[in-house]
């Protein structure tokens, strides 16, 4: 008697580490998603302040100001690491737009306000990156605990659902923007 009251016991134990533990991924899963929300928030409030500088001297390059403003409404009411991904990829590829327009006005890229907006915005694309590989670290490895044996029993039994990684889902915006900040003519 006293052994199977032992090993219900070493169940007991077992069952409540793996929760926790799954417990534990799951709070640095969403902590790696604020990461990300969070550079993505610096991103979207960089934009206005760089569209706003280029405003008067690109005055007849409205289409693309239009193009980056509306891009960027639609990123910031994105829900979701797949829809994040697809939403921010269209505001990359519009920032890769107007920055290659920039390039066509050398009173831009003399202009010390849209070089130190450019450097922001590639310093906050860097971390951009850098958070969505956390958060796609530490989403795999809890997807990988919650549906490894067995762990996945206390996982599918107590509802615990897999994380959604953040991915690229249009081809086209694998390809790195070209863009130089030089300043070089």
């Amino acid at each position: 008697m006293w052994i199977l009251l032992g090993l219900v016991g070493l169940v007991v134990l077992w069952a409540i580490v793996t929760y926790n533990r799954l417990i534990g991924l799951k709070n640095q899963t969403a902590n790696g998603w604020r990461q990300i929300d969070v550079q993505l928030k610096r991103r979207h409030d960089l934009i206005p302040n760089l569209v706003n500088t280029v405003k008067g001297a690109m005055e007849f390059e409205r289409d693309t100001l239009s193009q980056v403003i509306e891009a960027r409404a639609r990123a910031v009411s994105a829900a979701g690491p797949a829809d994040a991904a697809r939403k921010e990829g269209e505001l990359t590829q519009a920032l890769g737009r107007l920055f290659a327009l920039a390039e066509n006005y050398p009173t831009l890229k003399s202009n010390d306000n849209v070089r130190m907006l450019q450097e922001e915005l590639a310093s906050t694309e860097n971390k951009i990156g850098f958070a969505r590989q956390f958060y796609n670290d530490i989403a795999t490895k809890y997807n990988i605990a919650q549906q490894t044996f067995p762990t996945n029993m206390i996982a599918g039994t107590l509802g615990f659902k897999d994380a959604e990684l953040f991915e690229v889902t249009v081809e086209s915006e694998r390809q790195a923007p070209a863009v130089d900040l030089s300043m070089r003519k």
